[in-house]
């Protein structure tokens, strides 16, 4: 997200570079030091494989880049494209969208080759309509492909569950379509009731995607995964996110998972390919920092072939036993056992920010902004929390860093 920290995670994500990428990557970094707004060479001119967003009638990359403000967005932007990606995610927040204006200033033509997505936080339903104008003017288009209402949850108030199914909500997504300025609109969520949430927009039946933070290996009978179907049903599309974090140290993933070796795939390409591997996702907006991270994804996507469940449990099994900081399950089912008003995802979600995705500023000025409650976990269980947490986070250890890095 914001600013151009260096995290500890990138260099070991580069260790896991298949030797060819590396020497690519490598090579167009060096030349691209300058941050020139100059594409960079084309690794591939061929589109990354596609889906369709659900039943809206168009298709997606299955890889999408998720932007944010730094020196060197504009290059990753013709990077990624380059490479393959169409599908290009933003937010008012994000501080990525004067780039992407800039890109598609320069080169016109792009526009209509790509699917283009930004996201604003709405007061109420009918605030979307002001505020797509204002991201129209920030992105220089006449036109978005998808319009989210952005990280819905209990921030916007306990009226805010039955947005996806009011009245409301159903007009002002008719508006917006009717005045062309947005193709679609949807929600996007990674509140700890967004099972709650996904399942108010299956029964709304009229929000066209939902993008939500994503495990793949969700428990069938789990809330979640039962809402996601329900939304599957309906066709509204649903996009991954968040999913690619917070996964420990990965050095011994690829010795407990031979079939990763097998495929010539990193851990994070073989979490790549398990979520592609359930069909209700049409695509993977990943957060990707830099050209190696690029190229790693775009392989991982050009390479897919579905995993079986086995696989994938094994997958699992093994970033477990990594120490995970990060659970994309997190229901609150943790504090919960703790006996605390802590938020213990929320905090673990800003430690990866910091730790993994290098997005120090910006970890550190969500956790200011948290309230004394949801940071106070003095008192809690954490062994408890531990074994309630789907994905056995070691809050012990986990949360004495967090005060140390964010506080």
């Amino acid at each position: 997200m914001h600013e151009n920290d260096n995290s500890v995670s990138e260099v070991n994500r580069r260790s896991f570079l298949q030797t060819g990428a590396i020497a690519t990557a490598s090579a167009m970094t060096v030349a691209s030091a300058t941050g020139s707004l100059a594409a960079p060479p084309a690794v591939k001119k061929t589109t990354l494989p596609v889906r369709p967003l659900g039943n809206t009638g168009a298709t997606v990359t299955i890889l999408n880049l998720g932007t944010w403000k730094s020196p060197g967005t504009d290059r990753l932007l013709r990077f990624a494209y380059s490479n393959g990606v169409r599908y290009f995610d933003t937010a008012k927040s994000y501080g990525s969208e004067p780039a992407i204006a800039r890109w598609l200033q320069a080169m016109p033509e792009v526009r209509k080759e790509i699917f283009l997505a930004t996201k604003d936080h709405p007061n109420s339903p009918r605030d979307l309509i002001p505020l797509l104008d204002s991201r129209l003017a920030a992105l220089q288009t006449d036109y978005l492909d998808l319009f989210f209402i952005h990280g819905i949850g209990s921030d916007y108030g306990p009226q805010s569950m039955d947005w996806p199914k009011s009245k409301e909500l159903k007009e002002t997504i008719e508006t917006i379509k009717k005045s062309g300025k947005a193709r679609f609109v949807g929600i996007s969520c990674h509140d700890p009731k967004r099972a709650e949430y996904i399942q108010a927009a299956a029964d709304g039946g009229f929000v066209d995607v939902v993008m939500l933070q994503f495990t793949p290996w969700l428990e069938k009978d789990a809330p979640l995964n039962r809402a996601l179907d329900a939304c599957h049903k309906r066709g509204i599309g649903l996009v991954s996110m968040k999913q690619v974090a917070g996964h420990g140290e990965l050095e011994d993933v690829v010795k407990r998972v031979p079939t990763l070796k097998e495929k010539g795939l990193t851990p994070y390409q073989g979490l790549l390919h398990a979520i592609w591997s359930d069909e209700r996702i049409s695509s993977c907006c990943v957060s990707m920092r830099n050209t190696d991270q690029i190229t790693e994804n775009s392989l991982a996507a050009s390479g897919f072939t579905a995993m079986n469940q086995a696989e994938i449990e094994q997958l699992r099994d093994a970033c477990l036993a990594a120490g995970p900081t990060f659970c994309a399950d997190c229901d609150g089912r943790c504090a919960r056992a703790a006996g605390t008003d802590a938020s213990l995802g929320d905090l673990t979600r800003l430690l990866t920010y910091h730790d993994q995705y290098g997005y120090r500023n910006e970890a550190k000025r969500l956790y200011s902004l948290m309230s004394e409650s949801d940071r106070n976990w003095a008192g809690a269980d954490l062994d408890a929390a531990q074994r309630a947490c789907p994905n056995r986070l070691d809050f012990t250890a986990l949360l004495p860093r967090i005060d140390r890095n964010l506080a």
